[in-house]
């Protein structure tokens, strides 16, 4: 199936961000995108990676393994 390409303020919305945010990572070269002449998109297989890549996972329960509070 071939990737969707999105705007910059359309990955803003995906992520819950304004503008300045996906365009930082693409001056950063956080992230894979594509120029189109002056035009940018982010494949939307890049933006899952980028996700995927910065998601913190819960170390788990902490409150039993520090015993009772006094």
């Amino acid at each position: 199936m071939a990737d969707r390409y999105l705007t910059v303020a359309q990955v803003a919305e995906l992520l819950g961000t304004t503008e300045r945010f996906p365009r930082r990572l693409i001056a950063e070269r956080r992230i894979v995108f594509v120029k189109v002449g002056r035009h940018v998109r982010i494949p939307e297989s890049a933006l899952n990676d980028f996700i995927d890549a910065n998601t913190v996972q819960p170390i788990g329960d902490r409150r039993s393994s520090l015993g009772r509070a006094a």
